[in-house]
């Protein structure tokens, strides 16, 4: 009976460069930050759906929340350079970089109608929450990546325990 293999996500001269590069760390600071903001702001978009009160700062959180986004994405993008020679697209992430594709989008397409004025606050809120779903879902892919990153074991520890056992 054969076994499936656990995906890997970096090669040992990946790891190598990820753990080298100091973008791992801006990485590692950015996200829970992020995460912070957008509990946040979410709190206060569904209270101002909820209430209608709070509007222009539930707005104006969506902004700065967005704003942190795009500072998180350039600096990935940066990242994903280092480790993976791409920018965007490599083939460990592919799939979290489409949804973060998506992200971006929505996340711009509420900065454009804020600053254009031309939806109702209760429209623009719920576009922002909109954008909040596919950021729940992109954040969750990324811990699952992180989780799988933890948990494989370097290359050459692999190659050490299949000869062991063979032996």
């Amino acid at each position: 009976m054969q076994q499936s293999q656990p995906q890997v996500l970096y090669t040992p001269e990946q790891r190598a460069k990820r753990d080298a590069t100091r973008w791992t760390m801006v990485q590692g600071v950015l996200a829970p930050v992020q995460f912070l903001v957008f509990l946040v702001s979410l709190y206060l978009v569904l209270n101002s759906l909820k209430t209608g009160e709070n509007t222009d700062w539930a707005l104006a959180s969506v902004v700065v929340k967005t704003l942190v986004l795009y500072a998180i994405m350039i600096t990935g993008c940066i990242w994903e350079k280092v480790v993976f020679d791409k920018y965007l697209f490599a083939h460990a992430f592919f799939w979290e970089d489409v949804v973060s594709m998506w992200v971006m989008a929505l996340h711009t397409a509420y900065l454009w109608v804020w600053w254009q004025g031309s939806w109702s606050a209760t429209e623009q809120l719920w576009l922002a929450l909109t954008a909040y779903i596919t950021y729940g879902i992109n954040a969750a892919q990324y811990i699952r990546k992180l989780r799988m990153a933890r948990l494989q074991k370097p290359q050459h520890s692999l190659v050490n325990v299949s000869a062991q056992v063979s032996a």
